[in-house]
């Protein structure tokens, strides 16, 4: 599989977001930001998603870790939020679910 930088990743799959007509926010600068929040937040109708963005390779600190978890403690049952670790490997997953 092909090496796709981060931010590489993170263009297309807010290209593919937007063309399937998600609002879709993503701090460009995290520096002064909360450690760990997830890169992407997706808003289509009634539906919301968290995803955080990683390489095929990229680690997840623990931060991001913990965010992801507590999202998730969240999300559980909510039929209308969805939390994802997504990486270009996901892709045709990750088109199913913003076209979908």
């Amino acid at each position: 599989m092909p090496v796709v930088r981060e931010a590489d990743f993170l263009r297309a799959v807010t290209d593919l977001a937007t063309l399937a007509h998600w609002l879709v926010y993503h701090t460009y600068d995290s520096r002064r930001s909360q450690a760990g929040f997830p890169d992407l937040v997706l808003v289509r109708g009634e539906k919301l998603i968290f995803a955080e963005l990683k390489t095929n390779r990229g680690r997840v600190r623990p931060s991001q870790w913990e965010w992801l978890n507590a999202l998730t403690d969240i999300a559980q049952g909510q039929s209308r939020v969805s939390i994802y670790l997504w990486r270009p490997r996901d892709w045709d997953s990750i088109v199913g679910i913003l076209t979908g």
